[in-house]
């Protein structure tokens, strides 16, 4: 996989906005089922340009569960989406959502999508974009009605976007935007919410409140959650479990169960130490006698500490 597939930005004008509630985003399709896993990953492989970037991943996502799907840059953490997503075919694996294998050109859930560039003299007010997600789908521009207008102030509400509901979405702070394209994304009431790296560039109080949200909305609505972050620190007040990508592999359980020496060295491929410092976890790799260092990509090492 490389960089551009990782790093992958949607940019958005007056053309293109409707794409958001294409293939990956259609609004008004549920997931029929109460209970069991919303999300199953089935021996998942991939090979991308005759490289092999994920390799029999196996993990669930239980009905209003949060899970955190955790991987530095390049782990394959955008390739899995897409393939959960039904954008990437697999080379091997099957993944099923609740219960019944994924249909291809029906998603059945709600997606934020790592980024997503919009302009700031584009003419979408922030009621706009999460109305896409009821009816963007569909050709013709959508009839205003009570009901309709409800639902999105009822979300937007939801996700404490209310006092900005009617600003230019390209006008809003980066931690504002997300609150739209989530409430864009679970106006449709999905079960299962995916999200790619919805907390990259966020500073930390608004890393800290989308947190929250997204682990309120998930526990109130019984919504299952799988986020994809380069930290694991963010999320271990909410997180119930954890799928952990690193050289193409995963190991997924609990945070105590994954984030172990024995488990991480295994997944690296390397000797890897797990320290714990103040209630954060810091993931490092030794070298013989030497001072540790911290793992970075695919478990090199790096310069600067990467706190996961």
């Amino acid at each position: 996989m490389t960089d551009l597939d990782e790093e992958a930005a949607t940019s958005l004008d007056a053309g293109t906005v409707a794409s958001l509630s294409g293939a990956a985003m259609t609004a008004g399709q549920h997931l029929t089922g109460t209970g069991g896993d919303a999300l199953t990953v089935d021996g998942i492989s991939v090979r991308l340009a005759g490289r092999e970037v994920l390799r029999d991943i196996h993990f669930t996502v239980r009905a209003g569960e949060f899970v955190g799907l955790i991987g530095s840059n390049g782990a394959g953490k955008t390739t899995l989406l897409r393939v959960i997503l039904g954008l990437q075919q697999p080379s091997a694996g099957v993944v099923r959502i609740d219960g019944a294998d994924r249909p291809r050109h029906a998603p059945a859930v709600g997606y934020v999508p790592q980024k997503v560039l919009l302009d700031p003299d584009m003419p979408l007010r922030a009621r706009d974009l999460v109305g896409l997600g009821l009816d963007g789908n569909r050709l013709g521009i959508p009839l205003p009605t009570r009901r309709r207008r409800q639902l999105i102030d009822e979300m937007l509400r939801a996700v404490g976007a209310g006092l900005f509901g009617d600003e230019r979405v390209g006008n809003l702070s980066g931690g504002e935007q997300q609150r739209v394209l989530i409430a864009h994304a679970l106006i449709s009431r999905p079960r299962l919410l995916l999200l790619d790296e919805p907390l990259a560039n966020l500073d930390i109080r608004s890393e800290q409140e989308i947190v929250e949200l997204l682990a309120r909305v998930a526990r109130e609505q019984q919504i299952s959650v799988l986020l994809s972050a380069h930290e694991m620190n963010p999320l271990l007040p909410v997180m119930d479990r954890i799928v952990y990508l690193a050289a193409g592999r995963a190991a997924s359980g609990t945070t105590d169960e994954v984030v172990r020496t024995e488990v991480l060295s295994k997944l690296y491929g390397q000797h890897v130490d797990v320290i714990h410092v103040h209630g954060r976890i810091l993931v490092v790799a030794g070298r013989g006698d030497g001072p540790a260092e911290p793992v970075g990509e695919d478990g090199a090492h790096c310069a600067v500490p990467d706190w996961l």
